[in-house]
């Protein structure tokens, strides 16, 4: 007779199973309250703001807007002012994060190339702008892209034990709020959340998943999905995570009424910085930083390719 064995983790999986489970006790519990505070904090800041933008114009605020302003408002403007495109860079996590989801909702034990081919499939059928794309691009660039997600997949599969579906996983989780009228729009994406609020009482895990170096702009990123879902669930997530695919490991940090004051008071400063030189009230602030490497603007930018020179010198 076979004999059956219970499913043995491995260490890296056995630390997400500890990331994520915690005892009642061990989850904070937030004032009902917080989220209209918060809102009329942000609402107070912002409303002075609205007159400086047109009545037929809304402004996005993304996590990406929000750390390029912060970081170089002349960046953020040529960004502004230049069309969105696609690339495998830029489409490369859409596909992976896309067939992660896959993999955590679908029955059987589905190989990572064929979740990322399922998952551009999909993509393809749409009717957005990344669709256009994917009908458009040839099968180098097809194949490039196929094989870096794969990559990024087979990462997430090996590493992250099966998500159950008593943990509530959401995969993709749009979030967005409104204010000023809806001058001003709020808005993002969540990779994956574990776990829901119990009354007062937070018990959510909000992750982002990356690759390549933690930089304390994935944990601004992650403070402002900790907002937006404040603002939108009533109480805010237990814990923030960035989980780094190619290093195995988790950056982690525990949600604070201080922590969410702190990413009201960035969007507010970021947003007053967007309606202050998008109206001309005021030139851009150059800020030259490692930004300046991949900067649409470099070519343009004097301290810009300073900078990019400098690093190469010193061996970046």
């Amino acid at each position: 007779m076979t004999e059956f064995t219970a499913p043995q983790f491995s260490p890296a999986q056995q630390e997400i199973l500890s990331l994520l489970g915690a005892k009642p006790a061990d989850r904070p519990q937030f004032d009902f309250a917080i989220k209209h505070q918060l809102r009329a904090t942000i609402e107070h800041h912002l409303d002075p703001l609205a007159s400086d933008i047109p009545d037929d114009t809304t402004l996005w605020v993304s996590k990406h807007a929000l750390t390029t302003v912060h970081g170089c408002e002349v960046k953020w403007q040529a960004e502004e002012n230049e069309p969105f495109e696609y690339s495998v860079p830029v489409a490369r996590g859409t596909v992976a994060h896309k067939a992660i989801e896959l993999s955590i909702h679908a029955k059987g034990d589905w190989p990572p190339a064929e979740l990322v081919d399922e998952s551009m499939a999909r993509l393809t059928e749409g009717t957005d702008r990344l669709a256009e794309w994917l009908q458009g691009i040839d099968e180098i660039e097809r194949a490039e892209l196929r094989a870096e997600a794969v990559d990024r997949v087979s990462g997430f599969v090996e590493l992250w034990p099966p998500l159950e579906a008593r943990w509530r996983p959401r995969t993709e989780s749009r979030e967005r709020q409104e204010f000023c009228g809806g001058k001003v729009v709020l808005s993002g994406k969540v990779d994956l959340t574990v776990g829901i609020a119990d009354g007062d009482r937070a018990g959510k895990v909000i992750v982002d998943l990356k690759t390549g170096r933690p930089q304390m702009a994935h944990r601004d990123d992650l403070r402002f999905y900790a907002l937006l879902d404040t603002l939108r669930v009533g109480i805010p997530p237990r814990l923030l995570a960035s989980y780094y695919l190619d290093a195995g490991r988790p950056e982690t940090e525990t949600v604070t009424e201080e922590l969410l004051d702190s990413a009201a008071a960035r969007v507010v400063d970021g947003v007053r910085s967007m309606i202050e030189v998008r109206s001309g009230g005021r030139d851009p602030v150059l800020r030259p930083g490692p930004p300046c490497h991949w900067c649409i603007a470099q070519s343009q930018c004097e301290a810009g390719l300073e900078f990019v020179s400098r690093d190469r010198d010193d061996g970046w």
